[in-house]
């Protein structure tokens, strides 16, 4: 029995749904997305939807919670938005942006310049004496964990002393260096 995919997805104001041929279409007033499905039934009533799933097979087990996590993700998207902040440790770590061009400057010979997604608003908060901060804000989950993911590769956070880009909130686990 899938918990996830039988409780049932409330629709908000201001967010219309649109299904047709196994595309889902949600549109809201912070953009709109799409959708395909296969394995599942979507019916919406009233302000709620409700996934049920073809037959008991695990594949069609699997679709049935998968689907149902996806259409709220898109539902939460397009009314609140998404938000993930990536903090700079590290002397002489920078981040700047022009437009859609965000430059790092991670201890490389040379920075980092990076083209983001039109999809995705960019804001790099540098305040004296704090860490930089690079904050992407999208209606697109997925886009904005990818793209926070790729930034995050360009420097992981090491163990030592932790420097390189971190998730804000992320704990790294520290390792004691050599002891004389």
């Amino acid at each position: 029995m899938s918990r996830i995919g039988n409780s049932p997805i409330s629709i908000p104001e201001g967010v219309t749904i649109d299904v047709n041929n196994n595309v889902i279409t949600v549109k809201g007033k912070l953009g709109e997305l799409t959708q395909d499905y296969s394995g599942v039934d979507i019916n919406i009533e009233d302000a709620t939807i409700t996934l049920v799933r073809h037959s008991e097979k695990k594949d069609h087990k699997s679709k049935h919670g998968l689907y149902r996590a996806l259409i709220n993700n898109m539902i939460e998207g397009v009314s609140k938005g998404f938000t993930k902040e990536l903090e700079l440790v590290g002397v002489g770590y920078r981040a700047s942006n022009q437009g859609q061009k965000l430059d790092l400057a991670l201890g490389f010979s040379h920075n980092i310049v990076m083209d983001i997604a039109p999809e995705i608003k960019i804001e790099t908060i540098s305040e004296k004496g704090k860490n930089p901060i690079v904050k992407l804000t999208s209606h697109d989950k997925q886009l904005v964990g990818q793209v926070a993911a790729k930034i995050r590769g360009f420097r992981k956070p090491e163990p030592y002393k932790g420097k390189g880009v971190k998730f804000v909130g992320e704990e790294i686990r520290r390792k004691a260096g050599k002891s004389a």
